[in-house]
């Protein structure tokens, strides 16, 4: 404990900085339940699962510790809530890194009637409050330092391959929602980065994302990383002037992605598709489903209004504004591992 202590006194002002932050810009701070009948459906995540047992006779039912609050806070967008926010305690099961544990606190808002636009500068002016707050000039993590006081660095995907790993990733996806596989293999392997015969475009994607392209971003000044190819859409809108790419951005800092917004998805119909998709490619991965969250869907349906929405990892960002080389270093109490 007292070799975090300064870190955690960080924390604290951070969580103090950003709660004068939404209090400034209207917004309302919600809790929405850890309990969840379906905890998120990426397919890559991993949820607790727990049982409910009923004091008075009904049946015991399954449910899952939530991975983010996301569908549970859009819910509230429909019922009529314009600017929501929330520090939630998350989980995922199978995550431990020096960046990654199984319970960690996501920061997370929502903007009705807004574009990413609007969400890039919340961020920009919540990160320089926190830096503020902490009273520092440069944001640090290993040997990599960013001034988030300047103005910010502002890259699409496709300029990011382009730069830093010489591939044209637009091109291996003529059909935005069926990129073709082989084709950005090869230009993995011409590059250098090892590809096996399992994986999908998707996985080539982050294997070239995380070797070649994300080391250098946020290396001077943070990077906003948008325009993403579309079928990296997850829950976001496809783009409506470029059908190719979605409208999604990612904030980095110091090499370390900080934060993940989207443009909201509101067609319940696509998302139902989506979400079908998103199952099935688990079962086929890890043999594991979890239940669709009727409710949201019906939410969907019932007309969530056009929104913007955010994820930041605030047990991140504490590691860049501290320079903390773990994720364990910033939290009071961690999950004790083997």
């Amino acid at each position: 404990m007292a070799r975090r202590k300064a870190a955690l006194e960080t924390r604290g002002r951070t969580i103090a900085a950003i709660r004068a932050f939404f209090a400034g810009c209207g917004f309302t701070e919600v809790e929405t339940p850890c309990l969840q009948v379906s905890p998120g459906l990426e397919p890559h995540l991993k949820a607790f699962r727990t049982t409910l047992s009923d004091p008075f006779g009904e049946a015991d039912r399954t449910l899952y510790l939530h991975t983010s609050p996301e569908f549970a806070m859009k819910k509230l967008l429909v019922a009529g809530m314009e600017r929501i926010w929330q520090m939630a305690r998350v989980f995922r099961d199978g995550e431990r890194s020096p960046t990654h544990h199984p319970e960690f606190t996501m920061l997370e808002w929502y903007r009705a009637g807004a574009g990413l636009e609007i969400l890039m500068e919340d961020c920009a002016t919540l990160v320089r409050r926190a830096a503020e707050a902490s009273g520092i000039a440069r944001l640090r993590r290993g040997n990599a330092s960013c001034d988030p006081f300047r103005p910010w660095e502002m890259l699409t995907v496709a300029e990011a391959f382009r730069r830093y790993a010489d591939i044209d990733v637009l091109a291996t996806a003529p059909d935005p929602l069926a990129p073709d596989r082989d084709h950005l293999a090869r230009e993995a392997q011409r590059i250098g980065v090892s590809v096996s015969a399992s994986d999908r475009w998707d996985d080539i994607f982050f294997k070239i994302a995380m070797d070649r392209i994300e080391p250098h971003l946020g290396c001077d000044v943070p990077t906003i990383l948008y325009a993403y190819p579309a079928a990296m859409a997850a829950l976001a809108r496809r783009n409506a002037a470029d059908p190719r790419l979605c409208d999604r951005f990612e904030l980095y800092a110091c090499g370390l992605e900080l934060a993940n917004a989207f443009d909201e998805l509101t067609d319940a119909a696509e998302q139902r598709r989506r979400f079908d998709a998103d199952i099935a490619l688990k079962r086929t991965l890890y043999g594991d489903t979890y239940p669709v969250d009727e409710d949201f869907l019906t939410a969907l349906e019932a007309g969530l209004p056009a929104s913007a929405g955010i994820a930041l990892g605030l047990d991140r960002l504490v590691m860049v504004l501290t320079g903390a080389e773990t994720i364990d270093r910033v939290l009071w109490a961690p999950v004790a591992g083997r």
